[in-house]
């Protein structure tokens, strides 16, 4: 069967569902996450910047995880909120990049703010009397901006290669927003060297590794909890780990949902629902476990609260 092969400057994206009698539901839908999830965030961020209670390594890359919740979905999802509004799903070839590359490199680097909030936590408790030499502001900071340029040196490779294919069968991408795999589906450009490259970085590099590092500390947690006598020590050490373990679960089994299972299992389709689940209701889900699960958090919003009254 002879397929048109053309050479683009533009794409359509094609968006989360074809059905019309639903947009405007799912555009409602997806614009009050949206904003919740940056109200959520915000609200996160801002109380460890004004509480002074909250100035220490872990408050410092819940910050960070705070801020990139807030700029992936917004990389993810403006192009879509924006084609609701206007009607308009062409994007530009420069823009389909820039949002492939800022949407993967922000997710990578979630994946490491939340290695290094996992190191962070095996120092408070299996060796606290070095805590604030090993998670100095000088330290915190330095694990903070490795983990931002590895988000953005390990993806670059992926959308310089991408970005060199000129030739498309279609230019129409299934997706609510410019990623990887489906771009990769509509080339007819030689895909060889980028799919090697996308399956060795992200098996080992966004998920083995970060993977292990993630939850080895968590086996030396466990012991050293399982060593404390009290069971007011056990629960108190346990309860300090819980929201970010509930947090690494839930988007490593989404990641690799969305990306480790083989084509012939899960159509793209599929993999979009996940897509968006990770776009859309990981970063709504973060500060909600952080300050629901967390007692500092809500002692903090409790003393702005207050002071906001007794300044009214």
């Amino acid at each position: 069967m002879y397929v048109n092969h053309t050479i683009t400057n533009y794409f359509i994206i094609k968006g989360i569902s074809d059905v019309p009698e639903i947009q405007i539901t799912i555009f409602i839908i997806v614009l009050l996450v949206y904003l919740i999830t940056l109200v959520g965030n915000m609200t996160i961020l801002l109380l460890i910047c004004l509480d002074s209670h909250l100035h220490t390594p872990m408050y410092f890359f819940l910050a960070n995880l705070s801020i990139v919740d807030m700029t992936c979905t917004t990389a993810a999802l403006h192009k879509i909120l924006m084609s609701f509004v206007t009607g308009d799903k062409t994007i530009s070839f420069s823009g389909c990049m820039a949002q492939t590359f800022m949407s993967g490199s922000l997710t990578v680097h979630e994946l490491f703010i939340l290695t290094a909030m996992s190191y962070d936590r095996y120092v408070a408790i299996c060796n606290p009397l070095r805590y604030h030499l090993n998670m100095s502001q000088r330290n915190c900071a330095f694990l903070a901006s490795l983990c931002w340029v590895l988000g953005f040196l390990l993806v670059a490779p992926l959308v310089g290669i991408l970005s060199s294919f000129s030739c498309y069968s279609s230019v129409e991408v299934n997706h609510f927003l410019c990623d990887i795999v489906p771009l990769m589906k509509i080339t007819c450009s030689n895909t060889s060297l980028l799919d090697v490259l996308f399956f060795i970085e992200g098996l080992f590099l966004f998920t083995i590794i970060p993977f292990l590092l993630t939850f080895i500390p968590y086996i030396f947690i466990l012991a050293a909890i399982l060593r404390i006598q009290s069971n007011i020590g056990r629960h108190k050490a346990f309860y300090t780990c819980s929201s970010h373990l509930t947090v690494v679960i839930l988007l490593y089994t989404i990641l690799a949902s969305q990306y480790l299972t083989p084509s012939s299992t899960s159509s793209l389709d599929s993999k979009k629902l996940f897509a968006l689940f990770n776009a859309v209701a990981i970063p709504l889900l973060n500060p909600l476990i952080y300050s629901l699960k967390n007692k500092d958090v809500k002692v903090a919003l409790g003393r702005k609260l207050n002071r906001s009254k007794i300044f009214t």
